[in-house]
């Protein structure tokens, strides 16, 4: 195990209802014969992730019965309709005291974005004042990757559906981009057009 994959642990935010989706939660989605959230940590871990916590919201119960998340730290986030901020505070909050460093933070309704893309950007981190964020022909997206001397300030500007969105702009300058456009796709899974993505 390396120094990156002990310190830095995997984030998923999960906790979506699929508002657009007719309700449904994304994390249940079907995707490769399993549920879209258990998918989602596979990839973490494949990536280098050993530690993964999974932020639930819309329909935990189901989540926890049909997904397979053993060896996972469960978050419930019961202000999950509020918007992703929300699940991403609840996330980070749920890191404070286990030791980690930084937190990996990936979206469940990306499946386009693979183990490559994390392990790149797991790959930056440099302690616990690293911003990383992975890059699509140069533009931010996810996994984005926060050191823990930042989790304060991130909690305090994460509101409604922008997540660290505030934050990262914020602090543009101290970002490093790992460019992922060659091995990662970063589309949602946000309406009905898009369950196209799903396998």
């Amino acid at each position: 195990m390396t120094e990156n994959e002990d310190q830095a642990a995997g984030l998923l935010l999960a906790a979506g209802g699929g508002r657009r989706l007719g309700g449904r939660p994304k994390a249940l989605l079907p995707h490769r014969g399993r549920p879209l959230v258990e998918h989602a940590v596979g990839v973490l871990r494949a990536g280098g992730c050993t530690r993964v916590h999974v932020v639930l919201g819309a329909r935990a119960d189901d989540v926890r019965e049909q997904a397979s998340l053993a060896g996972c730290v469960l978050v419930d986030n019961p202000e999950w309709e509020e918007g992703m901020g929300s699940s991403l505070r609840a996330g980070l909050d749920s890191l404070a005291g286990t030791g980690a460093q930084a937190a990996l933070v990936s979206l469940v309704d990306q499946p386009g974005i693979g183990p490559e893309a994390v392990g790149r950007v797991l790959d930056a981190y440099r302690g616990e004042g690293t911003l990383v964020s992975a890059a699509y022909e140069g533009v931010r997206g996810h996994p984005v990757l926060f050191g823990a001397a930042h989790w304060a300030g991130i909690a305090a500007t994460a509101t409604g559906d922008r997540g660290a969105r505030a934050y990262l702009k914020e602090h543009a300058a101290a970002i490093t981009l790992v460019e992922c456009g060659d091995v990662a796709r970063p589309y949602d899974i946000d309406t009905a057009e898009d369950l196209v993505h799903l396998e």
